[in-house]
C-alpha cells in the first residue's frame, strides 16, 4: 500500500482590502506631496537661521559703522568707564551699563536661585500631590505676567519699602533686582523641578533600601542625577534676567554708572537700547549707532551665556 501523498500547501489568506489600504498609509501619500512636506520643513528651520544670520548682519555691520566714526574707539568703548553719547563731552565707554546689567543679573540670581531650586525640591521629593497640584500652577503663573506689569509692581510696591526702609531712592538697583528674581523664579523652579521629578525611581527605592533617609537620598541621589537639568533652568533664568527690558527700565532708572551702590538709580544695557530706540532721534552720528554697538555686546555675552550652558549640560548630562 502506497503512502498517501502529503496535503498541499495552503497559501496564506489574502489580506482583507480594509487592512491591505490602512497597513502602511505612507505608501499612499504621493511623492510630489512628500517632497512638498520635506520643503515645508525645510523652509521653518532654515527660517530660524535665516533670521538670526539677519539680525547679526545687521548689529555687525551698523557696529562697523559706529566704529568708524573719528570720535570712537574700540579700546574706549569696552575699557571706558564714562557713558556719556550725546551731551556735551561726549563718552562712550560702556562699562557703567555693563557693571548695571551684571548688578542686576546676578544679584536677582542670588535671590531665584536657591529659592528656586528648594522650591523644586520641595515639590518633587516632599509635597503631596494635593499641595503640588496647587502651588506649581501658581509659580509657573508667573512666567505669564507681562513684564510691564512687574515693573508697575516694583514702583508702587517695592520702592516705598526701600525708601521707608533703607532710604534708597525711587529707582534703585535693589528695586529691579527684587522684581527680576520673581521673574525669574519661575524658569529655574519648572526645569529644576521637571529635572528632578525624571530621576527614576529605582534611584531612590535602593538608596532608602539602605537606609538612608529622605533628605540623605534627596541629597547626595536624586539632586546629583538631576544636576543637568537644575544648571540648564539656572543658566536660562541667568540669560532671561540679561535680556529682560521693562521691567528693569521702570525700576531701575536711567543713570549709567559704576560702582555697587543698590539704592541708586542705575541703567542696563537693555533698558539703554529701550530709551534709545524711542522718541525722535537722527539717525545718523554716533548717538544712534550706540543702538547696535551696545545691541552687538549684549547679543555677545548672552551668546556666551548660552555656549557655556551647552557645554556644561553635555558635561553632566545624565541617561538613564
Amino acid at each position: 500500500m502506497s503512502p498517501s501523498p502529503p496535503p498541499p500547501e495552503q497559501a496564506d489568506p489574502p489580506m482583507p482590502r480594509s487592512l491591505a489600504a490602512t497597513a502602511l498609509p505612507w505608501a499612499r501619500v504621493p511623492r510630489p506631496v512628500e517632497r512638498g512636506v520635506e520643503g515645508l520643513l525645510f523652509l521653518s528651520a532654515f527660517t530660524a537661521v535665516f533670521l538670526t544670520a539677519g539680525i547679526l548682519y545687521v548689529l555687525l555691520s551698523n557696529s562697523f559703522t559706529f566704529f568708524s566714526f573719528p570720535e570712537v574707539s574700540i579700546v574706549e568703548f569696552l575699557t571706558g568707564t564714562v557713558w556719556n553719547p550725546d551731551i556735551g563731552d561726549t563718552s562712550f565707554g560702556v562699562l557703567p551699563l555693563v557693571n548695571g546689567t551684571l548688578i542686576v543679573t546676578f544679584g536677582s540670581s542670588l535671590i531665584a536661585v536657591p529659592l528656586g531650586i528648594a522650591t523644586a525640591i520641595y515639590l518633587s521629593e516632599f509635597a503631596n500631590p494635593r499641595v503640588r497640584a496647587v502651588l506649581k500652577p501658581a509659580i509657573e503663573l508667573l512666567a505669564g505676567i507681562p513684564s510691564i506689569v512687574f515693573g508697575i509692581f516694583a514702583l508702587i510696591v517695592i520702592s516705598p519699602i526701600l525708601q521707608e526702609t533703607f532710604g534708597a531712592n525711587v529707582f534703585n538697583a535693589a528695586n529691579a533686582i527684587i522684581v527680576l528674581s520673581f521673574m525669574i523664579l519661575p524658569i529655574i523652579t519648572t526645569l529644576a523641578e521637571d529635572a528632578l521629578r525624571a530621576v527614576p525611581q529605582e534611584l531612590r527605592a535602593g538608596a532608602l533600601a539602605l537606609g538612608a533617609t529622605k533628605w540623605e537620598v534627596t541629597k547626595q541621589v536624586v539632586v546629583p542625577a538631576a544636576l543637568s537639568g537644575i544648571v540648564a533652568g539656572i543658566l536660562l533664568g541667568f540669560s532671561r534676567a540679561i535680556g529682560e527690558t521693562m521691567a528693569v527700565t521702570l525700576a531701575a532708572g536711567a543713570r549709567p554708572r559704576m560702582g555697587l551702590d543698590l539704592f541708586e538709580p542705575i541703567q542696563t544695557m537693555t533698558a539703554f537700547i529701550a530709551q534709545r530706540a524711542q522718541g525722535d532721534l537722527v539717525q545718523a552720528g554716533p548717538p544712534f549707532y550706540t543702538l547696535f554697538a551696545v545691541g552687538l555686546l549684549l547679543f555677545v555675552m548672552t551668546f556666551t551665556v548660552n555656549l557655556v550652558a551647552a557645554r556644561v549640560l553635555k558635561r553632566f548630562r545624565e541617561v538613564y
